[in-house]
C-alpha cells in the first residue's frame, strides 16, 4: 500500500467505527438557521474503501439543478471526504444534497428553519423528556459528532443562564419547579470565528406514579353470623399508602356502645414498597343491641375514601331453603351455567371482534390523561435495500396508511418524525418513553446495530417499567428466533401477528383487527374524509 492511501484507510475505518453515532441516516432533515450543521455518510462495509478519491458531493435547487459543490462553492461550505459541513447553516441551504462515490450515491433533503428572535432555541428541534417528581432528573450537555472541538459549554433555562452551574450538566431530585425548557449552548471555535450549537430539552415533571389508590380487601358488606353472649372480632384489611390511614366508624347518635372497643392496628410494608394494614374492632358479650347494626370500616387518603360494612346476623335468623325451592334454584343455576359457557366461548372465538365492537359502543378512550404524544413506535430495518423493499413499504408506508389515515391513530416512525439536533440514542429513548406501544416489524435481517438500541429501550420500558406494550409483526416467515432477546422471545403469543400479503389486505381482514385489538383503545378520527372508502389495500 503507497504511503499516500494510508491515511485514506484509517479515515475510513474512523468514520465506519463512529458511524453509529454521528451518520445523517434519515433521508429528511430539519436544520436551525445560523448554527453550524453536518451531513455525513457512512459506507456499509469497507468494500468503497478503494473509491475515496472519487467521492462528490451535489446540491440539487431550483432552476439550477444539480450543481457539484466544492471548496470554491461558497466560505461556510467545507468538505471532508465523508462529511460536508456548513459554518454556519443558512436559509438559502436548503434542497436536496447527494454524496456519489463511485457508482453509489446517497440523498437527503435539507429544510434549514428561521430562529426565533426572542428564543435561544428553535421549537422543532426539543428533546422531550418526563420524570416522576423526587425521581432522578439529569441534563447531560453532551455532543457527538462536535464534543471533540468545543470550546466551552453553558446550560440555560427558559433562556436564563444558570449560574454556579461549574459543569455542562444538571443532576437532581426533580420538583415540580424544575419544569422547564433546558437549552445546552456548545461554543466552536472555526477560522478565527466561535460559533455555537443549540440542544434542548422540554422537561416536564409529573406527580409519582408510585402511589395507588387504597382499597379495602373482601366484600363491601359482610354478615357475620354469631351468638349472643359470645365475643367477635371483625377485622378488616387495606392496601395503602404510606400516609392513609384505617378507621372503624362504629358510633349511634346516642353514643357507642360500651362492649365495642377498636384495638392498635398493624402494618407491614410489601415488596412493591406499598402498605398493608389489619385493623380489629373487638365486640364482647354480643347483645340484640349489638345486630342487625352497620360497623364500617374506612381507609381514607388524599384521593378519597373506600368503606366496608359488617352486619351482625344471629345464627338462626338464617332459615333453611325448602326442598323445592332448592330444586327449582338448581335448574335455574344450571340453566344460567350452560348460557355462561356459550356466551363464554362465543367470546373466546369471537373475542376481538366483541372487544372492538365494546370500544366503539361505549366510546372507550386510553389515550386521555397518560400524557403520552404517540400511539406507537414503529421500529424496523432502516436499510431501504431492493431485497428490503417490501418490509420498508409496510413500515414506513403502509402502516401508517392504514392505522393513521383510516383508524386515526398517530405513530411515530424514525424517517418521517425524528429531526437533528441531538443525540439519537436520547431521541429513541424519548420517543419510546412518550409511545404507548412498540411495533416490531420483524424479519431475517431486523437486528441490526441501527435497531438494536430501539429494542434494548423499548424491552426496558416493557419488561423493567412497565410503560409500554410490545407488538411483534412477522413480516416475514422466521424460523429460528434465536438472534432474539431472551426476554422478547417469551413475548405472549397473542401478541405475534403474521402479516400474510394474500389474506391480509382488506381492513376486515383478521390481521388489522388483531393489531386493532392490541393498540391502545382511541376515539380520534380518522385523517380522511368521511365519504372516502378503502375496501382494500394496494399491492405497493
Amino acid at each position: 500500500m503507497h504511503h499516500r492511501g494510508l491515511p485514506l484507510t484509517l479515515l475510513i475505518l474512523m468514520f465506519i467505527n463512529t458511524s453509529e453515532e454521528t451518520c445523517t441516516s434519515r433521508p429528511h432533515i430539519t436544520a436551525a438557521e445560523g448554527e453550524p450543521f453536518y451531513l455525513q455518510y457512512c459506507p456499509p462495509t469497507s468494500e468503497h474503501e478503494n473509491e475515496t478519491d472519487s467521492i462528490k458531493w451535489y446540491k440539487t435547487n431550483g432552476s439550477r439543478g444539480k450543481v457539484e459543490l466544492g471548496s470554491s462553492s461558497s466560505p461556510r461550505i467545507t468538505l471532508h471526504g465523508y462529511v460536508l459541513e456548513f459554518w454556519p447553516v443558512e436559509l438559502d441551504d436548503s434542497g436536496r444534497y447527494t454524496f456519489q462515490m463511485g457508482n453509489y450515491s446517497y440523498d437527503w433533503t435539507l429544510n434549514v428553519i428561521g430562529r426565533s428572535k426572542d428564543s435561544c432555541f428553535t421549537e422543532k428541534q426539543i428533546i422531550s423528556k418526563t420524570v416522576e417528581v423526587k425521581k432522578s432528573l439529569q441534563v447531560f450537555c453532551e455532543h457527538n459528532y462536535y464534543q471533540k472541538v468545543v470550546n466551552r459549554t453553558s446550560l440555560y433555562k427558559n433562556c436564563e443562564k444558570i449560574e454556579n452551574n461549574k459543569d455542562p450538566f444538571l443532576k437532581k431530585n426533580a420538583e415540580f419547579r424544575d419544569q422547564g425548557y433546558y437549552t445546552c449552548v456548545f461554543f466552536l471555535p472555526h477560522n478565527g470565528k466561535l460559533f455555537n450549537v443549540t440542544k434542548t430539552f422540554k422537561i416536564t415533571v409529573i406527580k409519582d406514579r408510585s402511589n395507588i389508590n387504597p382499597v379495602l380487601l373482601g366484600p363491601k358488606l359482610t354478615y357475620v353470623k354469631v351468638e349472643l353472649g359470645k365475643d367477635v372480632q371483625l377485622n378488616c384489611s387495606a392496601l395503602l399508602n404510606e400516609k392513609d390511614v384505617v378507621y372503624w366508624n362504629f358510633w349511634r347518635a346516642n353514643g357507642s356502645d360500651p362492649n365495642v372497643h377498636e384495638e392498635e392496628g398493624t402494618r407491614i410494608k410489601t415488596s412493591e414498597g406499598k402498605w398493608h394494614a389489619s385493623k380489629i374492632l373487638r365486640i364482647e358479650n354480643v347483645n340484640e343491641h349489638n345486630l342487625h347494626f352497620s360497623y364500617n370500616c374506612t381507609v381514607a387518603s388524599e384521593g378519597g375514601i373506600d368503606t366496608r360494612s359488617f352486619i351482625l346476623l344471629k345464627k338462626e335468623d338464617l332459615v333453611d331453603i325448602p326442598g323445592y325451592v332448592f330444586t327449582r334454584g338448581m335448574i335455574i343455576a344450571v340453566l344460567i351455567l350452560v348460557a355462561v359457557v356459550c356466551l363464554v366461548t362465543v367470546g373466546v372465538i369471537y373475542r376481538v371482534d366483541v372487544a372492538l365492537f365494546y370500544r366503539h359502543f361505549i366510546g372507550r378512550d386510553e389515550t386521555l390523561t397518560d400524557g403520552k404524544t404517540y400511539d406507537a413506535f414503529v421500529s424496523y430495518l432502516k436499510e431501504c435495500q431492493p431485497e428490503h423493499g417490501a418490509e420498508h413499504t409496510f413500515a414506513v408506508e403502509t402502516l401508517p396508511r392504514v392505522l393513521e389515515r383510516h383508524f386515526g391513530y398517530k405513530l411515530c416512525i424514525f424517517e418521517r418524525d425524528v429531526v437533528p439536533g441531538g443525540a439519537v440514542a436520547d431521541e429513541i429513548h424519548s420517543l419510546i418513553e412518550k409511545s404507548r406501544r412498540l411495533i416490531i416489524v420483524l424479519s431475517k435481517s431486523y437486528m441490526s446495530n441501527e435497531v438494536r438500541y430501539e429494542l434494548e429501550s423499548g424491552l426496558h420500558e416493557a419488561l423493567v417499567e412497565r410503560k409500554i406494550k410490545i407488538i411483534l409483526i412477522e413480516f416475514t416467515p422466521v424460523s429460528d428466533f434465536s438472534f432474539l432477546p431472551q426476554s422478547l422471545r417469551l413475548l405472549k403469543s397473542h401478541r405475534i401477528l403474521k402479516w400474510k400479503a394474500d389474506t391480509s389486505l382488506s381492513y376486515n381482514s383478521r390481521f388489522w383487527k388483531n393489531l386493532l385489538y392490541l393498540m391502545p383503545a382511541k376515539t380520534a378520527k380518522p385523517c380522511r374524509d368521511e365519504s372516502e372508502v378503502f375496501p382494500v389495500l394496494s399491492q405497493s
